[in-house]
């Protein structure tokens, strides 16, 4: 089996852009980062941490500032008017604030693409990492399980704008029809949900769906899967897609700041 190693990748351009940081802070420009959530599931915990650790490792300030329903508004609108903040995230799922919030960040601060004017960083992520690992993504038959707003409503929509061969799987389609695909994108959040009959022999698997069980973090594809198929190019359970979207949310930083 090989692996779509997405930490492998973020670690060449995490160097690239520590440098880039280290340029801009000696022009006395500095990046900054805020990041807005209303709960502490240990999905969001999880990742809330990584982005801190990743923006430290480079220099970037890294913020959390948690919500509440009665203030979210007001709280998104004074970081958006703050000149020292260079990006804006808004962790999803929010359970309490109603994702209406989202539409308050500038397009120049919306460094995850939540508002719908740009990739968002976790489509752009999956897309560096099939391509990065030399996945001839226009003569493939594609497939995205999930048509969630992270990660494959705006991926089904970047690949069909490159006229790639796609199809979008809804819930309640047939998920053996998997097996007529190539490379298959899930992202879900129903832990298990693809199991090693829907995969055709060589196929290429980005899992990309992550839910919570007794503080578990799981993806999409039944353990099975990677027990037993060694023909199948896969990402890891641990540092797949994760490690370049953050990558990408800090690259989109940078650039907000240049």
């Amino acid at each position: 089996m090989k692996e779509l190693n997405g930490r492998e990748l973020a670690g060449f351009i995490k160097e690239r852009q520590a440098k880039q940081v280290r340029q801009l802070r000696a022009a006395k420009r500095f990046p900054k980062l805020v990041i807005f959530y209303d709960n502490d599931s240990p999905v969001i915990a999880k990742y809330m941490s990584l982005k801190e650790q990743y923006g430290a490792d480079i220099r970037i300030d890294t913020e959390k500032r948690l919500l509440t329903a009665e203030t979210a508004a007001a709280q998104v609108r004074e970081a958006a008017e703050d000149e020292n903040v260079s990006g804006i995230i808004i962790q999803l799922p929010l359970a309490h604030c109603d994702e209406s919030i989202l539409q308050l960040i500038p397009n120049e601060k919306d460094v995850d693409g939540l508002r719908g004017e740009r990739d968002t960083a976790t489509a752009m992520a999956i897309h560096w990492l099939l391509t990065g690992y030399g996945i001839e993504l226009p003569s493939l038959k594609l497939a995205v399980v999930g048509r969630g707003k992270l990660v494959g409503a705006p991926l089904l929509k970047m690949w069909r704008e490159s006229n790639y061969d796609v199809e979008m799987f809804h819930r309640g389609d047939d998920l053996m029809r998997l097996k007529d695909f190539d490379v298959i994108v899930t992202a879900t959040g129903q832990p298990g949900l693809i199991t090693s009959e829907m995969l055709k022999t060589g196929a290429v698997v980005v899992d990309a769906g992550t839910a919570s069980e007794k503080g578990v973090i799981l993806g999409d594809v039944a353990e099975e899967v990677r027990e037993t198929r060694d023909d199948l190019t896969i990402t890891p359970k641990i540092g797949g897609v994760g490690p370049l979207t953050v990558a990408m949310l800090f690259e989109n930083v940078i650039r907000a700041t240049k």
